[in-house]
Order: C-alpha cells, then sequence, then structure tokens
C-alpha cells in the first residue's frame, strides 16, 4: 500500500470510504482497497442506520457511533445531521451518563487531549502534540461533577467529546478547530480507584493552591499555544466552576456551559412560556428546587432580562426564592454557599419541596436538583391551586435524575402544565390532545454562541451573548408549536435554529466591538459561509 493511500484510510477526516469515486482511487493509490461499487452518501448512511439498528441498546449504538467517527467523520456528522432526534440522545445525553460511567471498559480510541497533574510545567508542550494547530474551540472538564452522576474522573471525556461533536453537527464549527480535554487531577470515586480497567490517575483530588495553579497553567498554555480559542468549562463541581468563571471571564475569552448555556436555554424557555400565556417573566414567581451553580447562573440571567425590559433589581430579586438541601434558602437557613448569599430571603425556613411551594406560592418551578421523582402529584397539585398554568421545568439530568416525566407534569396538571425537560420525553396524549414535550437542551445554545465566537474570533464573551440567544431562541418557536406544548423549536431543525441564534449573537459581538475580525457586510450570508458542510 502506498504511503498516502494509508494516510488517507486511517485519517477520518479524509476517509470516505466506499464513496471514493473510480479516478479518486486510482490518483490516491486506492483501487483494489475497496469493492467495485462506488457508493452515495445515502447509500453509506442506509447500511450505518442498517447496522445501528442491530445493536442492542443505546450503549452499543453510542459505541458504534464513536467507532464510525473514528473511521469516517463526515459520515459520522451526515448522520447525526440528518436525524438529530434519533441520534442526540446516544451521542449525548442521556446516554452518555452511562458511557461515562463505563468508559475505562468500553474505551477504544481515547479521543481528546489528556492534561494530567504530571505535565505540571510542560503543560504548552503537551498541547502542541495534538494534531491540528488552530483550534478555537476547547471544551475542558476536569470530570468531578459529570451530569447528575458526580465524581467520574477521566471518564468524563465522553461530555467534552460528546459536547464537541455537537457543536459540530449543530453549530456547524469545523472539527478540526474543536479539541475536547480532561484535566486529570485524580478521582475521589473509590470505585474507579478499585478498578484496574480505570485508565487514570489513581489518587485523590488534588484541591487548593495546587489545583489552582496547575488549571492557571493550563489557561495561560492554552493563550500561549492557541490564542484565538474560546474554552468552555464544563462540569466542573459548584465549588470550583463559580470561581474559575469569576477569575477567568474578563481574562481570556471563555465561559461556562452548566452555568451560562444552562441559563440562556431557561430563560428562553421563559421567554416561550411568557409568549403562551400572554404575559411578561415579571409577572411571575420563580422557585428553583437545586441551589447550584446552574440555578444561580438561570437566576441572574432572569434577572438580567427583567431589567433589560425596565423591571428594577430589586423589584426583580423579590420574585426569585432558591431552595437548597437544606431548605428554603433564607437567613435561618444553615447550608448557605457563598454563591446563593445574594439570594437569601426573609421568611420561615421550608425544609420540603411542598412545603416550599405552599409558602412562596410560584408559578414557576424549575429543577436542577438531580434528585429524580421530586416534582410530586401533590407538589404540582398544590402549583394549581393558585394557578391555572404553572411552568414545570425538571432541567436535571440524565433521564433517570429527572424531576418528573412529562406524562406526570401534564397529567398531575390536567394538561394545563407549561413543561420542558431537561432530558428527552415521548409525546403525551391526554383529554384528546397530544403535547410534545420540549427538551430543555443546552445544545440549542452553546452550539450557537460557538458558532457566533468562532466566526467572529470573539475577545470576550459575556453574560449579554447569552441573553441575546435565550431572545433568538425564543422567537423561534411558532405559535402552532407552542400550542402543543413546545417552547422550544423541535429538533428536527435544530441546526437551522443554531445558525440563526448565531448570526444574532455575531451582530451583538460586532456592535460591542469584541470581534477580532473585519465586520461584513452581510452578517446573515458571512455565518453561513463558516458553517461546516459534511456532505462529500
Amino acid at each position: 500500500m502506498r504511503k498516502d493511500a494509508h494516510e488517507i484510510l486511517y485519517n477520518p477526516r479524509l476517509n470516505k470510504g466506499t464513496a471514493f469515486g473510480e479516478a479518486e482511487r486510482e490518483l490516491l493509490g486506492l483501487t483494489g482497497l475497496f469493492p467495485d461499487a462506488v457508493e452515495t452518501g445515502e447509500l453509506q448512511r442506509m447500511r450505518a442506520l442498517a447496522q445501528l439498528a442491530h445493536r442492542a441498546n443505546d450503549l452499543e449504538r453510542y459505541i458504534y457511533l464513536s467507532e464510525l467517527q473514528d473511521r469516517n467523520e463526515r459520515l459520522f456528522y451526515q448522520l447525526l445531521r440528518a436525524d438529530p432526534v434519533r441520534h442526540m440522545p446516544i451521542v449525548y445525553t442521556p446516554t452518555v451518563g452511562e458511557a461515562c460511567q463505563k468508559f475505562g471498559h468500553i474505551m477504544r480510541r481515547p479521543k481528546g487531549l489528556y492534561v494530567s497533574l504530571k505535565h505540571r510545567g510542560r503543560i504548552a508542550d503537551i498541547l502542541r502534540n495534538w494534531p491540528e494547530s488552530d483550534v478555537r474551540i476547547i471544551c475542558v472538564t476536569d470530570g468531578e461533577r459529570i451530569l447528575g452522576l458526580g465524581d467520574l474522573g477521566i471518564c468524563g471525556m465522553g461530555i467534552p467529546v460528546g459536547k464537541l461533536a455537537l457543536y459540530t453537527a449543530i453549530g456547524g464549527v469545523h472539527p478540526a478547530r474543536c479539541m475536547p480535554v480532561v484535566l486529570d487531577v485524580g478521582t475521589n470515586n473509590q470505585g474507579f480507584l478499585e478498578d484496574p480497567l480505570y485508565p487514570g490517575l489513581r489518587a485523590p483530588r488534588t484541591r487548593g493552591p495546587e489545583y489552582d495553579a496547575f488549571v492557571e497553567e493550563f489557561v495561560v498554555a492554552v493563550q500561549q499555544v492557541f490564542p484565538r480559542c474560546c474554552i468552555q468549562f464544563e462540569d466542573f463541581h459548584n465549588t470550583t466552576a463559580i470561581p474559575l468563571l469569576a477569575r477567568y471571564r474578563d481574562r481570556v475569552c471563555c465561559f461556562n456551559d452548566d452555568i451560562q448555556g444552562t441559563a440562556a436555554v431557561a430563560v428562553a424557555g421563559l421567554f416561550a412560556a411568557c409568549r403562551a400565556l400572554n404575559n411578561t417573566l415579571a409577572d411571575h414567581r420563580y422557585l428553583f428546587f437545586g441551589a447550584g451553580s446552574a440555578a444561580t447562573g438561570i437566576a441572574e440571567l432572569v434577572i438580567e432580562a427583567m431589567k433589560s425590559r425596565g423591571v428594577s433589581e430589586t423589584d426583580a430579586r423579590a420574585r426569585i426564592w432558591l431552595m437548597n438541601s437544606k431548605g428554603l434558602v433564607v437567613r435561618d437557613n444553615p447550608g448557605i454557599q457563598p454563591h446563593q448569599r445574594e439570594f437569601v430571603r426573609e421568611g420561615r425556613l421550608e425544609p420540603t419541596l411542598l412545603e416550599a411551594v405552599k409558602a412562596v406560592r410560584p408559578t414557576v418551578l424549575i429543577g436542577t436538583s438531580t434528585q429524580p421523582a421530586t416534582f410530586t402529584r401533590e407538589v404540582l397539585g398544590s402549583m394549581r391551586d393558585y394557578c391555572d398554568q404553572p411552568v414545570v421545568f425538571p432541567y436535571s439530568n440524565p433521564t433517570s435524575r429527572s424531576e418528573c416525566t412529562a406524562e406526570q407534569a401534564w397529567t398531575w396538571t390536567d394538561g394545563m402544565a407549561i413543561f420542558a425537560s431537561g432530558s428527552p420525553f415521548a409525546p403525551v396524549a391526554i383529554d384528546g390532545r397530544v403535547l410534545i414535550p420540549g427538551q430543555g437542551n443546552n445544545v440549542y445554545i452553546y452550539p450557537a454562541v460557538g458558532l457566533a465566537v468562532f466566526a467572529t474570533e470573539a475577545s470576550r464573551v459575556t453574560d449579554e451573548m447569552f441573553l441575546r440567544a435565550a431572545e433568538s431562541l425564543a422567537a423561534r418557536t411558532s405559535d402552532a408549536e407552542l400550542s402543543v406544548g413546545l417552547i422550544y423549536p423541535p429538533i428536527e431543525r435544530i441546526h437551522q435554529s443554531a445558525v440563526e441564534v448565531a448570526v444574532e449573537v455575531a451582530e451583538l459581538i460586532f456592535d460591542r466591538g469584541l470581534a477580532r475580525v473585519e465586520r461584513p457586510s452581510d452578517i446573515n450570508a458571512w455565518i453561513r459561509s463558516k458553517v461546516y458542510d459534511p456532505a462529500y
């Protein structure tokens, strides 16, 4: 075999498999290395779908798609973009949660870059080992808080890999510009430490100044090696995520998807809910069940959205209540964390969700707790006592961690709730209607923001960009879709929605002087010209 033929066959970015034409095969020395038939991408997708159908479960389908990505990248993205409803839950949530839990056992070709404590002092050199020299988006985790599953150490690599696959499939960022990274600082998962197939450092998590210095070296090295790169912090523990964002947001181009992306998709859902109810954000009372960084991030963006519409900060904050593991976040709550202090309210410490609902009388209930089955019949029934159409958003994922299902929410509210969840649920038939649950997944937001940042080479990522993305996304849902329960655009057209949102975010980036490229005369056409096309 010729050397160049070998390089093409084993480079997933170049390999087209049986789609190479006869002239290409002759030119590249591939003749005889495939059967004679020259197949279209459509035929290749048919074969891939047939092979997927024979897999026993979604984890096996995840493994198959991962291997497809390793041998024919464009075919992998053709599949994802052609049918995101079918494949997004396999490539990302909820299946990626199980894949991360079993990562050490199902690992084939290690994807991404593993930056270990052993690499201190030479992280820039480790980054240069990556085969692409112009990385624009890094999704990085330290694996401590993977979805609602806790500390998975370097097995959390499945999250950056999955996130970046959707940057490309949904947002249209070229895969060569994306790099998944795990910071291996050890793990406190005793099961992993005792598992001979765990492939990471076998040591307890490093914390404190040593951890901070390690992350600092990483961030500085990224600026040195990939100066046009945006860093997405992903699935860090609350106690780490909030300080990291505060430390770096005004220094480098970065954001935290769990805080800012989650906030934007939630606020987009609230904008759409207000359209369905013909009211405004300021007409609601909000109770967050779960008071981590996701909850406070959503709450802060809700406040900013109200302020942008003329509501004072005092009045906006007066509409927000949080609930942590000890109960309502009031002055007597013994478990208040630093990031919750801005949300401390006067009142009685109500220890249960049902008691909190009765005391606060929220019209919007948002779950970020990862505590399943906590939005009970009694809780939602209590909301119905004073609210005809409660807004119910159980955003925790994966599915096993959702606070309630779509069927439960609509059954217990006689089909009247405005519903969205973090995980996918099937349509629900009730009282002669079929209601379609919306999935408030960050995938509606971060690929769009990422495409805008990638195209404009933005120097910073701001909360205003996420608010603009939320406003744009909410406008993408039609009145007809709202009438059947959807508050987000259907997943079927999520790629189209992402590009449209990216155009509006890019306009804001130019307006605020944050772009590092010249403003084009037609931003819409210019953004679309940047979108990756996986077709052969």
